[in-house]
Parts: structure tokens; sequence; C-alpha cells
């Protein structure tokens, strides 16, 4: 190997995302601003099921959504039809939001007075994972038609998630998902994971939801 110079990189390439995460975590502290990452693949039902998280929770937290997406203002809008404080982030092309991103979105949203932030991140089950955002908790969803294989396919994902919501378990009768195996498979991964089965159409499984968000928006504040 004579006149090749060879590089050991001994630090992860996220290491500066992840302390500038941890400061964008200190801030929101500071501001007892509790942020949810949610992540899942397209089509999953993201925006459905936060339509139906803000009903339940109205009254009862101040929420707000920031939506990304590659391109487009569709899920943002839908928000601000229902009533939802919401804020459009276009990641120009990139499939993902790290800490910086996120911190320029919530300067924008310019909403002191949110006790609740869902950033629904770019609909995907890799690059969202790999990057910390500052959120106090990650969410991902898995809808019954993708199939109860994806932790096993898709391993971060679901290991650096608090809460797992498995939705649109009202067509579970149609397809070949089995319960058990993804709780299975997701504990595979990630044996501390919360698991919560819904149809964010019927409504089926939302209150469960709301209390698990409140429970640690409490917690969150209280600390």
């Amino acid at each position: 190997m004579d006149g090749l110079k060879v590089i050991e990189v001994k630090q992860s390439i996220f290491e500066d995302n992840d302390k500038d995460a941890g400061r964008l975590r200190e801030q929101l502290k500071q501001e007892k601003t509790f942020l949810l990452n949610l992540m899942s693949s397209p089509g999953s039902g993201k925006t459905t099921t936060l339509l139906a998280l803000a009903e339940e929770l109205k009254g009862k937290v101040s929420m707000g959504v920031m939506e990304a997406d590659i391109d487009s203002a569709v899920d943002a809008q839908a928000m601000k039809e229902a009533g939802i404080a919401s804020i459009q982030i276009h990641t120009g092309g990139m499939c993902h939001l790290d800490a910086d991103m996120t911190r320029q979105g919530l300067r924008e949203f310019g909403r002191k007075d949110l006790d609740l932030v869902i950033l629904e991140n770019v609909g995907n089950l890799v690059c969202p994972a790999e990057f910390d955002t500052g959120a106090v908790k990650n969410m991902t969803i898995l809808s019954v038609p993708e199939g109860d294989d994806k932790p096993l396919k898709y391993p971060l994902m679901y290991q650096i998630c608090d809460l797992l919501v498995i939705n649109k378990m009202d067509v579970i009768d149609y397809f070949d998902f089995d319960k058990e195996k993804v709780i299975e498979n997701a504990r595979m991964r990630n044996p501390e994971i919360d698991i919560i089965f819904l149809s964010a159409k019927t409504g089926e499984g939302i209150p469960e939801l709301a209390d698990w968000i409140l429970k640690h928006v409490k917690e969150w504040m209280q600390e």
C-alpha cells in the first residue's frame, strides 16, 4: 500500500447533528414545547392519523403540526382546513430532516404558545431514521397493507422509535397480516417499544394514542 493514504474514520458522520439535536431538545425544554417526530412510509396514514388525533386532543393540549415534504403543501393545507396550526417545510429534494432543519422550521412557525408540536417527517423508512431531529420522542406508523415484516426489513426505524402505531386495522381481514408476528418482529428490534393498534378512519385506538402522547407531554413538562 505504498503511496496510498488511508484515513480511519472513528467518529460517526452524524456526531455533529446528534450534538445539535441535544441542544435543540434543551431549547424546547426551556420553552416547554414537546416535539414528537412522526415517521413512516408514504401512504401509511400519517396525515389522517394526525387529523383524528387533533380532534381527540382538542381542549386538552395546544397542538401544531410541521409538515415535511420534498415538494407540495397538500398535507399542511389539510391541517389548515381542519383548523390546526401548521407550517409546510420543503426539504429541497432531501429525504429527511436533521436537527438544524427542524430548528429552522420551528423558528419560521413562530408559535411559542404550543405545548405539542408534531413533525410529520418525509415519507421514507430509511433516511428519516438516521437523523436525530431534536424531538423528545419518535413515533412510527406501519399500516396493515404494508405487511408485518417491515421491522425485519427496516430495523433502524424500529430501534429508534418509542412508539409503533399499527394503522388501518379496519382492513386487517383483507390482508395477510399477523398481529402477534408484528409485535414479535418489532420487539426483536426494540424490546422497549410501545405498540398501539388503531384505525384513523374509524377512530378505533385514537383515544389510546392521545393518552400516550398526553402522558409523555405531562412528564416532559414536569421534568
